[in-house]
């Protein structure tokens, strides 16, 4: 079974709780998206299924521990016929780590917007960058990341192309929760290169506080 799904599958642990598979190896630290995306996850089987994800705020309390599961209670706080809101509250071992905070919505007619990004005519002509730092709790082979950095300073500009290389049953939900897990991968690595650092260099300690995503179709 593909280790990306795997840790994606939350499994009920009690009324409101749901179990998040331990990413290991022991004695790291958990990986942020992980628990992004089984926070998520947790909320979203307490969902009727047409109502999909459209926000999450999330705040990372205290780091994890990589070998161990994390327990994710969920709150309803609102249901509607459109709607849907959720508080999620992770633990490990009696320790909370974050709280989160998830709406839903049901799919509507409506006038819609936006504009698509360019891209590469060929992203696999990009250079397979990985992450831009340790990484030990990520299945990393079985996702392809690539990046284009352009300017420097504040006129810095990263932008990130991302796929899974595991064959994806089809369903929005999980396609969705692998995004979220993706996110944490890049978040503070831009702002040390606006100032002239990287992770890689390891010339600074950083850590992620809170993360926030607007689900767009």
């Amino acid at each position: 079974m593909s280790r990306l799904l795997e840790l994606l599958g939350v499994t009920e642990a009690g009324p409101d709780t749901w179990r998040g598979p331990a990413s290991g190896p022991d004695g790291k630290r958990a990986y942020g998206g992980q628990l992004v995306a089984q926070s998520l996850a947790a909320a979203a089987r307490t969902v009727d299924p047409v109502k999909g994800p459209t926000a999450m705020h999330l705040q990372f309390l205290r780091g994890g521990e990589a070998g161990a599961p994390v327990d994710y209670r969920v709150d309803s706080t609102f249901d509607g016929r459109t709607a849907a809101s959720r508080r999620v509250d992770a633990s490990q071992d009696g320790r909370f780590l974050t709280t989160a905070a998830v709406s839903f919505a049901a799919e509507l007619p409506g006038p819609e917007h936006g504009r698509r990004a360019s891209l590469p005519d060929d992203p696999d002509a990009l250079p397979a960058t990985g992450p831009a730092g340790p990484a030990p709790s990520m299945p990393l082979d079985e996702l392809d990341l690539r990046l284009i950095d352009e300017g420097s300073g504040e006129a810095f500009v990263r932008r990130l192309w991302w796929r899974a290389t595991v064959a994806l049953p089809d369903d929005p939900l999980l396609h969705t929760l692998i995004a979220a897990y993706v996110t944490d991968v890049y978040l503070i690595d831009p702002a040390l290169q606006v100032h002239g650092h990287s992770m890689r260099s390891r010339t600074h300690r950083s850590g992620t506080t809170d993360s926030s995503i607007w689900f767009h179709r």
